[in-house]
């Protein structure tokens, strides 16, 4: 579908990006419905797989948190060829999310700009969507062959800072029997406060509780990964790579959206007039690339690294791979590239194991 940027700019680009976001999604379960799904699984392959977290990926590029918030079409988005959705970010109580306009688009930079405020169901509401998903992939693909489901999990936010690791127990205890793997989101800037949760001595007691809770209520170990920040200094993300080191953890996800607005084409008035929020797409590449690097150069090849951040071409994702990652991820770009994007980013990856 090369002509998808025709597309998305006679019919989508004029629109409120988030009701945008809403009619694409839409369209992508109704072909599922329709009956496409055997016809865009054959189109859509994935890469090959891969084996991470001790999972069998059916290839290692992913769709990111924030696209399927809430588990409503991971079924349906698992059809376009990626290898793993991950779902949320999820709650232990249900929310609104911050007021709207809350997304909005960068087009000359292929970025966004959202402070969504993990707008989402909840984990009560999430947990039978979840479970539902994973057994209808399990027919579909196969138990050992389906897609994996990521489930990123982050603090309500009128929860405090101090009842944070509660909040974030009652998510693992509801939500880790239908996680093939668990993601703790502590790098949201749009959750007052989150991002001070990366400080190494808050992080250690959270992903020590995650871990306990997710032990407990599964007959399974559940890997489980952190997601950072890239506005992390150097020092800090070294902290972390060492923390998880400690802790044995599965994975780091790096990195989250960022807070800074340096290098952009897009008009410095405009983008003031968005707002606050946190910033993906391409604008985001160099640090996250070079946050991945960091991470691979410290930590043992047992903890996994997603990459993610920046991520738009075939080429973007096979220099992570060459960096360091085990698995990579994407998210804006599928909203300016469309449904096909995994596809060619598939093909690439597929040329590349055969030479």
């Amino acid at each position: 579908m090369r002509f998808y940027p025709t597309f998305f700019k006679i019919f989508f680009s004029g629109m409120d990006a988030e009701r945008a976001h809403a009619i694409g999604f839409s369209m992508i379960r109704l072909a599922e419905r329709c009956g496409a799904g055997p016809l865009l699984r054959a189109m859509t392959r994935p890469a090959g797989p891969v084996t991470v977290m001790g999972l069998d990926f059916p290839s290692p590029f992913g769709l990111a948190a924030g696209f399927d918030k809430h588990g409503h079409g991971t079924t349906a988005l698992t059809e376009l060829g990626f290898g793993h959705i991950e779902v949320g970010t999820i709650t232990g109580q249900a929310q609104p999310g911050n007021p709207a306009p809350r997304l909005f688009r960068l087009v000359e930079d292929q970025a966004l700009i959202n402070r969504m405020g993990f707008n989402n169901a909840g984990a009560q509401a999430l947990a039978p969507r979840l479970a539902a998903t994973r057994e209808k992939l399990s027919k579909r693909y196969g138990a050992s062959t389906r897609p994996i489901i990521g489930i990123n999990i982050g603090k309500t936010k009128l929860v405090g800072l101090e009842q944070a690791v509660e909040d974030y127990r009652l998510s693992t205890r509801t939500l880790a029997p239908y996680a093939d793997y668990l993601v703790v989101n502590v790098s949201s800037p749009n959750t007052p406060g989150l991002r001070l949760l990366q400080d190494v001595e808050s992080l250690r007691p959270l992903l020590l509780a995650v871990r306990q809770e997710a032990d407990r209520a599964t007959d399974r170990r559940v890997p489980l990964a952190v997601k950072i920040a890239p506005d992390l200094a150097d020092e800090d993300v070294d902290a972390v790579a060492r923390l998880a080191m400690e802790l044995g953890l599965d994975g780091v996800v790096a990195t989250n959206t960022t807070i800074s607005r340096e290098g952009l084409l897009t008009p410095a008035a405009k983008v003031e007039q968005m707002g606050a929020g946190g910033l993906s797409g391409a604008p985001l590449k160099a640090r996250s690339l070079e946050v991945l690097r960091r991470l691979r150069s410290q930590l043992p090849a047992e903890i996994a690294l997603i990459a993610v951040g920046g991520v738009s071409t075939p080429e973007d994702v096979v220099e992570r791979l060459e960096a360091g990652a085990d698995l990579v991820q994407g998210y804006t770009a599928f909203l300016y590239q469309g449904p096909f994007w995994a596809a060619r980013i598939n093909r690439l990856l597929r040329r590349r194991t055969a030479r």
